[in-house]
């Protein structure tokens, strides 16, 4: 079939090019952008008096005919076209005749092209923000039925200090938080209009840019021809924020199967987010965590994909950009399946407070706390960190956990111990005293809660 870019040649490329060169199989999700600036752009024509009001009403009534057709079923979309905006305008040629060949007026596909992914992936940026908002809400909401169950804390993954439940997991709230805020900013930058712009130079038609992008809630209109053609710095940016997001489900996810291990067994997944093994019938997997994080990877390359492709590219448009497409909508897919099982996994959880809270005394986490008990006795800080680390080993080597340690025991190390210190190395005054603001209390998790929810209105 000749194309509607036949002239120079005549249009009749190998079959196999044309395989090559068509992006129709994963452009055409975007028909209802291209439909849309389509509409906007037959106003800007007929309100600056390049085609007159009836042709640009025509063209309008058309273009939505074909949006109501496809997104009834009844208008299929041909993937022998080269890709979507070829599609729609020769449908609207078949339809309407020579009034359907106006359309193309002072645009070419360069900038049609460049904003149809611009207002897709503005979309995209909503729906996912959305989503996150899902999970945060779900997590904040765990953190508050937690607020006070001790857990160990962790360093280099050895127990370090006692923390509460609550606390941590409202430091995967503020990784969130800052998703959202990246996404937002990128959204800023995402929304300016490149229409007009047209192959690389602008038009000699006296057209008027900023009726057309405020008619598509755009905030501005990209100021030079060439970088508003060229530029796909929004959409590495968007891979690049979404690369992060995926990165602190990932991390999320890597507690979370470590959790629910035999070994650590904090908590437990509901089986509507676990399969079973096939041989083995006592294994309840995290499969859902573990894709997450297996996710994460196809993400990362994604957007190692954009930034190859584009570290080499002279101005203005080259076909290479065409590879901006399948990257950044399969990061959008991806994350999209994530974060709502992510959501629900979060949300049917159970905790195990009893296994938490045994870790947390087995793993001594409460030495600091009992070397600053020395210390307000008046022992310098070096003596009782080394008196404190000799009464840990003398319970490791018996077996023994501080809290069960007698005050003889204790005097053995030092005459200041009295009875007083066992109100002081319990876990949950451990937890209580931590008071600085963004600490672990039970005060200043609630306090993070009250933050999060704020910041989400």
């Amino acid at each position: 079939m000749a194309k509607m870019w036949a002239g120079r040649t005549d249009g009749l490329t190998d079959s196999l090019a044309d395989d090559f060169n068509s992006s129709i199989g994963f452009d055409s999700r975007m028909y209802k952008q291209d439909i849309t600036g389509s509409m906007a752009h037959a106003a800007m024509l007929a309100a600056c008096g390049i085609i007159s009001q009836t042709e640009a009403d025509t063209l309008i009534g058309g273009l939505e005919e074909i949006l109501a057709d496809i997104e009834s079923g009844k208008l299929s979309i041909d993937m022998s076209c080269e890709d979507i905006h070829m599609f729609v305008e020769q449908v609207l040629t078949d339809r309407l005749g020579d009034v359907g060949k106006k359309l193309h007026t002072a645009r070419s596909r360069n900038d049609q092209v460049a904003l149809d992914v611009r207002m897709y992936l503005r979309d995209e940026v909503d729906t996912i923000s959305l989503q996150i908002r899902d999970l945060i809400g779900a997590i904040t909401e765990k953190a508050e039925e937690h607020k006070d169950t001790i857990l160990p804390g962790y360093t280099h993954l050895q127990r370090a200090q006692p923390i509460v439940f609550g606390h941590h997991l409202m430091a995967y709230a503020m990784m969130l938080l800052r998703d959202l805020d990246r996404l937002s900013d990128t959204r800023k930058r995402m929304n300016i209009s490149p229409i007009g712009c047209c192959a690389l130079a602008g038009t000699t038609y006296a057209t008027d840019r900023r009726f057309e992008a405020a008619k598509l809630g755009f905030d501005g209109i990209s100021m030079n021809s060439l970088d508003g053609v060229s530029d796909r710095d929004f959409v590495a940016e968007l891979l690049s924020a979404l690369s992060i997001l995926m990165m602190h489900l990932s991390r999320f996810s890597e507690e979370i199967i470590l959790w629910s291990s035999w070994e650590f067994k904090f908590i437990e997944l509901s089986n509507a987010y676990t399969t079973g093994s096939s041989i083995m019938p006592q294994k309840k997997n995290s499969d859902m965590a573990e894709l997450v994080r297996g996710k994460t990877g196809r993400v990362y390359g994604d957007l190692m994909a954009l930034l190859t492709t584009l570290k080499g590219l002279p101005l203005a448009y080259n076909k290479d950009m065409q590879e901006d497409k399948e990257g950044v909508f399969d990061a959008c897919d991806t994350v999209k399946m994530c974060l709502p099982v992510f959501t629900g996994m979060i949300s049917t959880m159970a905790v195990n407070k009893e296994n938490m809270k045994a870790a947390a005394q087995k793993g001594f986490i409460n030495a600091t706390d009992l070397a600053d008990y020395l210390v307000k006795k008046g022992l310098p800080f070096r003596s009782a960190y080394k008196i404190s680390g000799q009464i840990v080993a003398k319970c490791i080597a018996e077996g023994k956990v501080l809290e069960t340690l007698t005050l003889d025991e204790y005097k053995e190390f030092s005459p200041l111990f009295e009875v007083d210190l066992y109100g002081e190395i319990d876990l949950l005054t451990c937890v209580e005293k931590r008071i600085s603001e963004g600490g672990t209390s039970p005060s200043s998790v609630e306090a993070q809660i009250r933050f999060v929810k704020e910041k989400l209105q």
